[in-house]
């Protein structure tokens, strides 16, 4: 949790508020990656592609 509270201070300080879309996604995309490859959710997810 370190990690993603000083990533938030940094953008915060930095005022790079468009990286927040940015990072949302790739975490989005990171999970989806993560639950198709291995749970029961794989069928379901491949649908969506």
């Amino acid at each position: 949790m370190d990690f993603f509270k000083e990533l938030f201070l940094f953008l915060k300080t930095r005022k790079k508020f468009w990286l927040i879309p940015l990072i949302i996604i790739l975490l989005l995309f990171s999970t989806i990656i993560i639950l198709s490859s291995v749970s029961a959710l794989a069928p379901l997810i491949y649908t969506l592609f």
